[in-house]
């Protein structure tokens, strides 16, 4: 297998983990999960930052931040309802907020200020190779099959039938550009959790990618969200298990037969790093559906799913939609929409690619 090493997502996972994992979400129209603070609705401002496109600046001793693009200039300091747009004070009605450890903004100043000053990143259709995708091998799994439907919509919709058809889309669109891939299952069939694990752990990928349909009982839920597995799974636990019945062998690096508390060391990192790439590529693929596709984008998730637990490599599992919900149910069937998903996240990909390094290790 190749894992991916990024030295600067590396050294933020803990702080994004906090960030992420730790929001009370709730699912709205808008672009990205919220926060609800004494009653009002709050954004995380680094996210925020994130999708448009801006650069914040932000000193913690005075607990100020500066927002800047183009000739737009915004400063805020946390605990304060006044904010500085472009040297003119505007009075909020709820303050700038730290939660979880991150800035979180009211409402109103998202609506009133950074919507008005920094619009949507419109992402047009890049030609293939234009940004070359630096991946050798991705695996692609979609969810359920054979006598395992899968979640099933109102008018008959069946998950499982939407998984593989986008799996094998997103296959097609990565195979063109260079990029070998391995489907978990090509055709209707039922494929144990256990399989698919062992498939990508063998298959020398450098990216996993668990495609599902989402669920609810409330039919008013909808929208697009990728999963990273839960900060609460133990890198160290998950290390020793496989230190023990794995070899490990990296590239121009040996390791004698009396390391094993240097293999688990190795692999504790490599687990830990594959959790931090994992939310990178989370995040490039919602930063991409929030300007191609139609769609609520509930955000970056995590969870203990067995099929992120139990892979070796960096991996995501995204939920492409709610069958449950009549609109995306309509829109999950047809075609169009499954190549513009399927688009979308191979941009998702491509961008996460551009700026990672690979550390090649063989698992035999």
């Amino acid at each position: 297998m190749k894992i991916t090493k990024h030295l600067k997502i590396f050294l933020a996972c803990i702080s994004l983990a906090v960030l992420i994992s730790g929001c009370a979400t709730i699912p709205t129209g808008e672009s990205i999960a919220t926060y609800s603070i004494g009653g009002a609705t709050y954004y995380p401002l680094v996210i925020l930052c994130d999708l448009r496109g801006v650069q914040m600046q932000y000193d913690p001793l005075i607990r100020t931040a500066h927002l800047s693009k183009d000739a737009q200039q915004v400063s805020l300091r946390v605990g304060d309802v006044l904010v500085l747009v472009n040297g003119n004070v505007l009075h909020l009605n709820s303050p700038i907020d730290i939660y979880q450890g991150t800035i979180a903004v009211p409402r109103q100043f998202k609506e009133q200020v950074f919507d008005v000053l920094f619009k949507p990143v419109v992402l047009g259709h890049r030609r293939a190779g234009v940004n070359k995708i630096k991946l050798n091998k991705v695996v692609i799994d979609s969810g359920h099959g054979g006598n395992d439907p899968g979640a099933i919509g109102r008018n008959g919709l069946k998950e499982k039938d939407v998984n593989l058809d986008i799996a094998k889309r997103l296959s097609s669109l990565l195979r063109a550009e260079g990029v070998a891939t391995v489907l978990t299952r090509s055709t209707d069939k039922f494929v144990p959790l256990s399989t698919r694990v062992s498939m990508a752990n063998h298959s020398g990928a450098d990216l996993f990618i668990s495609l599902h349909s989402n669920a609810a009982r409330s039919r008013s839920l909808s929208g697009f969200e990728v999963y990273y597995v839960a900060p609460s799974v133990s890198d160290s636990k998950r290390a020793a298990l496989t230190a023990r019945s794995t070899a490990l062998n990296l590239k121009d690096a040996v390791f004698s037969s009396g390391t094993g508390d240097l293999k688990v060391i190795v692999w504790d990192m490599i687990y830990a790093n594959s959790r931090a790439e994992s939310i990178e590529l989370s995040r490039s693929l919602c930063k991409v559906m929030d300007s191609s596709i139609d769609a609520n984008i509930l955000g970056v998730k995590n969870a203990r799913f067995a099929v992120l637990k139990g892979i070796t490599m960096p991996g995501i599992l995204i939920e492409v939609g709610f069958v449950s919900n009549l609109n995306e149910e309509r829109l999950l069937r047809t075609g169009a929409y499954r190549e513009k998903l399927a688009e979308g996240i191979l941009e998702g990909i491509r961008n996460y690619s551009q700026d990672m390094a690979i550390v090649e290790v063989d698992l035999r």
